[in-house]
């Protein structure tokens, strides 16, 4: 059996990030991949928004890194040259039973260091996005967009720099030290195979499928217009690539496996969920995309739940650190969970 210092298990966004930060500190690091390619699962299968911060409770893990995570990120973009844009991003109430939801997201934006939300009104947002209908919205100067491809590739090769490897490998016998569990959607059902784990300190690993619809032409928005947020998900919402193509998505299907085949008999829902606020839409430019799963760690009828990072102090096994139910903003997160987990490796607690 070889001895390693660090072991990352699972080549995701976050994953790498991890992996980067245990590398540059001057940690011998390897990183255990299931798959051929990094980052082929959550990772590659999203919106690649950098969340601003304003969904998440007041205190919890995924406000905190969130919002750390996004300076990171940006000054990183900066710094390693990743593709990038502060494009901002519109949350629209169509109905006005939804302003209190609105007022809500303008208070906890403040709560959680995101900063002020500006209202807008209807005759406001028609002067920023003319084919949005709406009875009012707030405005979220930074969100942005990144190309997640490009990011993990470049932190794969500051990984590299720094002498961490990386295997593609299902099972392997290693003596570790320090062993992160980012398994990403397997993460919890490894945690339960690991060795005299206590199973009752693990939750359930649940899957909340989304499909994404593409918008064939130009794109009639220059920024990400999002509804109020729905129950597992943040609805249906208006995301650009940085070529500036519109996509739609995701809804929130619950499925008891991993399965990225797409459903378009879920085509109508789609179309009724995007004229709420997009009345204009020719549904006939709507191309099926792709889908991704979600890495939940509660069901479809529990509140959502916060990142868990459980490490010795919660399951007894020294030299472990489990990522658990890193679904959105993981990827905004990335580099403040990675500095988070590298702390808590070397003893220190926030």
């Amino acid at each position: 059996m070889d001895k390693v210092e660090c072991v990352v298990v699972g080549a995701g966004v976050v994953g790498l990030a991890v992996a980067r930060a245990l590398a540059r500190s001057g940690r011998e690091v390897v990183i255990l991949e299931a798959e051929d390619a990094i980052g082929t699962h959550t990772s590659s299968r999203n919106s690649e928004v950098i969340h601003a911060g304003i969904y998440y409770n007041t205190g919890s893990l995924k406000a905190q890194l969130c919002v750390r995570g996004k300076a990171l990120l940006y000054e990183y973009c900066d710094a390693y040259g990743v593709p990038f844009t502060r494009c901002g991003k519109i949350i629209v109430a169509t109905d006005p039973t939804q302003f209190d939801t609105l007022r809500g997201y303008q208070a906890r934006a403040i709560a959680n260091g995101v900063g002020e939300l500006r209202w807008l009104s209807p005759d406001e947002v028609a002067e920023l996005e003319p084919a949005v209908s709406c009875v009012g919205a707030v405005m979220s100067q930074s969100t942005g967009i990144i190309d997640s491809h490009a990011y993990m590739e470049s932190l794969a090769g500051d990984i590299e720099a720094h002498g961490g490897i990386r295997l593609e490998t299902e099972q392997i016998a290693l003596d570790a030290a320090l062993v992160v569990n980012s398994a990403g959607l397997a993460a919890p059902d490894l945690a339960r195979r690991i060795a005299e784990h206590p199973p009752a300190a693990l939750p359930n690993a649940y899957y909340a499928k989304g499909q994404y619809y593409t918008l064939s032409g130009r794109s009639p928005f220059r920024r990400l217009v999002y509804p109020v947020a729905e129950a597992g998900g943040l609805g249906v919402h208006v995301t650009l690539d940085l070529a500036g193509q519109a996509r739609f998505g995701p809804d929130v299907v619950w499925i008891d496996a991993v399965d990225y085949a797409f459903d378009d008999r879920n085509r109508e829902r789609f179309v009724a969920a995007i004229r709420r606020y997009y009345p204009a839409l020719d549904e006939h430019r709507l191309q099926p995309g792709y889908t991704g799963i979600r890495p939940k760690i509660a069901g479809a009828n529990s509140p959502g739940e916060d990142f868990r990072l459980l490490g010795p102090e919660s399951h007894g096994i020294p030299g472990l650190i489990h990522l658990l139910g890193i679904e959105s903003p993981g990827l905004t997160a990335s580099l403040a969970l990675a500095d988070e987990v590298r702390l808590r490796a070397a003893g220190v607690r926030r």
